[in-house]
């Protein structure tokens, strides 16, 4: 059925690729010669230049005295006869200490003292509240103020504040408090922590010491006293940051009209104050050397405290009798007064008199420059510049005819200090001078309105704060020569330290 068979192969030419293999054409092409060339620039020379003074001629000697080429008639005969003399005196002058201590001054002199800043408070000038208070942070740049009363009067549920002014601020309003702390009662004390710029103690006309914190917004009372047998009964009149044994911890010291100086601790967890010592003077304590007759009984009135910056164990006491007292912290002698229902014995600090004020004693502070010297003023109108080692005063300087209600020493002049008078100035006096008048005299505001108290600035020595009695405070600045130090200064200081009392 199938068969091989061989059939021959059968050839197409394809008639296509001829067609296009006709109509095919070369075509060729290319861009010009591209010609490039090479160029280089450099400079092609340099120029120096030099200048020089023209060669000075030389000038006789003859002729140097002479600006117009001809002497003055015998000058140079009378330099040539008196150069030994001349010589021989500057060298004399050379070994003198005449002017030994001497400090030339080439700036202009300035007014001793200009006003910076008065600062009010309006809610607390309508109720008719006086500055009773005032104390800078330990940075210098805050300013507390205390409101309460200094005349007489039954003010003791009168609410009062405390007002605080950031003077290095931009934009500082000084009708406008930055932080206002209200208070139940009137203030009579107030002291800023010496480490820590957001605490401030003060002391309540009802008796009672209280610890504001600033940092905390919602409840600035860190820690009060309240009111217990431990407590006072009486007006605090000073408050003081006080070192305790453990570094770097503060107790807070607080004295009151009542006769009693306490010493606290602050407990910030149960918010309150804990009583570590207490100090009670009564009248048949007191060192026999200078005894007085006290008003009001056998109670020593505590108006005026201070404490000793070289001597941790050493306090200052004045009383409304005119007592002045120095006390030991480290007493052990009981105090002679009930201790039933007190959690601290009181004890009997006192271990010497100082000769009595004319008055009450209103004001007390110890030198910064020397360990012994202190000054105290009071009613009489006087400050008294005394040594802790003699019981009478030193000096007494006559400031005002009526009364002296602060004292401080300069912290920057060992011979300058400030006084607060109740006609209203505040009168600077310089020991160092010859006349025992003010060197520099704080009136600000009406005539008639009392200088209540001031301070001095530890950290800008040339700014004073000064409160009054309309409410207001003022800042001045004070000239250097009133806040620079002398190299004399503390020898004469020594000197009035040295001498005896007449």
């Amino acid at each position: 059925m199938f068969a091989d068979e061989d059939l021959d192969s059968v050839s197409v030419e394809s008639v296509w690729r001829k067609s296009q293999q006709g109509a095919q054409e070369s075509r060729a092409c290319q861009t010009p010669a591209v010609t490039t060339e090479h160029a280089g620039v450099q400079t092609g020379s340099k120029t120096s230049r030099f200048t020089q003074t023209e060669p000075q001629e030389q000038m006789d000697p003859k002729r140097v005295f002479s600006g117009s080429g001809s002497d003055p008639p015998g000058l140079v005969d009378f330099l040539r006869r008196v150069e030994e003399l001349l010589i021989r005196e500057l060298e004399k002058n050379s070994r003198s200490h005449a002017f030994d201590g001497f400090r030339a001054n080439w700036e202009e002199r300035s007014q001793q003292v200009s006003h910076l800043h008065r600062l009010e408070h309006p809610g607390a000038q309508e109720q008719g509240l006086h500055v009773t208070a005032v104390s800078w942070s330990c940075t210098g740049s805050v300013i507390a103020c205390a409101y309460g009363r200094t005349d007489d009067g039954d003010w003791t549920n009168q609410k009062s504040c405390v007002c605080l002014w950031n003077l290095d601020r931009r934009g500082l309003r000084p009708k406008q408090p930055d932080l206002v702390l209200d208070v139940p009662a009137a203030v009579t004390a107030v002291c800023c922590h010496p480490e820590r710029p957001a605490l401030i103690a003060g002391g309540l006309y009802n008796g009672e010491v209280v610890v504001w914190d600033t940092s905390r917004t919602q409840d600035p009372v860190l820690a009060q006293t309240g009111m217990s047998a431990d407590s006072h009964r009486e007006p605090v009149y000073q408050v003081f940051w006080v070192p305790l044994e453990k570094k770097g911890e503060f107790g807070v010291l607080s004295s009151s009209s009542g006769g009693r100086v306490l010493l606290w601790t602050v407990d910030p967890d149960q918010g309150r104050m804990v009583l570590v010592a207490a100090y009670a003077f009564v009248q048949q304590q007191v060192p026999h050397s200078s005894r007085m007759k006290v008003r009001g009984g056998s109670t020593v009135g505590v108006t005026a405290t201070a404490l000793s910056p070289w001597d941790p164990d050493t306090f200052l006491v004045g009383s409304e009798g005119g007592l002045l007292l120095r006390c030991s912290f480290s007493s052990q002698t009981p105090a002679a007064v009930t201790s039933e229902g007190r959690s601290v014995t009181p004890r009997a600090p006192a271990v010497f008199s100082f000769r009595p004020s004319g008055g009450p004693v209103h004001s007390i502070h110890c030198s910064p420059f020397h360990r012994n010297l202190f000054a105290s003023a009071g009613t009489d109108g006087l400050v008294q510049v005394r040594s802790l080692l003699q019981a009478d005063p030193l000096l007494s300087v006559r400031v005002s005819d009526s009364y002296v209600f602060q004292v401080q020493w300069s912290p920057s002049r060992p011979l300058v200090f400030a006084a607060a008078t109740g006609p209203g100035e505040v009168q600077i006096f310089d020991l160092a001078r010859k006349s025992l008048r003010p060197a520099g005299t704080i009136q600000d505001g009406a005539p008639g309105r009392t200088a209540t108290c001031l301070a001095f600035n530890s950290q800008n020595h040339r700014l004073l704060a000064a409160g009054r009695s309309d409410g207001s405070v003022g800042i001045w600045r004070l000239s250097s020569e009133l806040t620079e130090q002398r190299p004399s200064e503390s020898l004469q200081l020594e000197q009035i330290a040295n001498q005896v009392a007449e």
